[in-house]
């Protein structure tokens, strides 16, 4: 999560890559998304996402939006 106090959105895109046992590197390589853009989305340091990234990261994991993201309680 940032230093933004506002921001409670949460990234699980780790859990759901150790549940398919698959690497950053080959999910970069299914979706067309740098590696490095997919490390700041893992790593709770992304601003932003476009909806077609976050559609193929979901095709790709075979989930749904609410499963990679989360908005932390206040």
């Amino acid at each position: 999560m940032t230093d933004d106090p506002q921001h409670r959105v949460v990234v699980r895109l780790d859990r759901l890559l150790a549940r398919r046992d698959m690497t950053l590197v080959e999910l970069s390589e299914r979706v067309g998304v740098s590696v490095v853009n997919l490390s700041v989305l893992k790593n709770g340091r992304a601003r932003a996402i476009r909806f077609s990234t976050l559609t193929a990261v979901c095709d790709a994991l075979g989930c749904e939006v609410g499963d990679l993201l989360a908005v932390e309680p206040p």
